[in-house]
């Protein structure tokens, strides 16, 4: 019977700290996953927008479009800035990149959406 010395084999690798967090980026995915809120992602590529803009340019109901902007702020994928009495929805900057003639993409760290342009 073998004993455990405790002592790695010589097949096995050290642990490499993963960069990934899996947890975060289901999140952040999960927050994506959603038609109304790429869409919004879409137009917030354009800049930043207010809900009763964002709801008028998507043909949504204001609460509809109130909810996915709430689900995309608990994410992190948006923030908000008051303007007078609107709150005004934006995109980070570390999160839309913006390539010159090439494909935008949405920088999430564990992964990048390409956007058309």
């Amino acid at each position: 019977m073998p004993s455990d010395t405790g002592s790695k084999s010589k097949n096995e690798q050290p642990k490499k700290p993963s960069l990934l967090s899996p947890d975060r980026c289901a999140e952040l995915l999960k927050a994506l996953a959603d038609k109304d809120r790429l869409r919004i992602i879409e137009v917030l590529r354009r800049g930043p927008h207010s809900v009763s803009e964002i709801a008028s340019e998507l043909q949504v109901e204001l609460a509809n479009a109130s909810h996915h902007l709430g689900v995309l702020r608990h994410a992190k994928l948006v923030y908000t800035e008051r303007r007078g009495k609107q709150i005004i929805y934006a995109l980070p900057d570390d999160v839309l990149q913006a390539n010159a003639g090439q494909c935008d993409h949405l920088d999430l760290g564990c992964c990048r959406l390409e956007l058309p342009n």
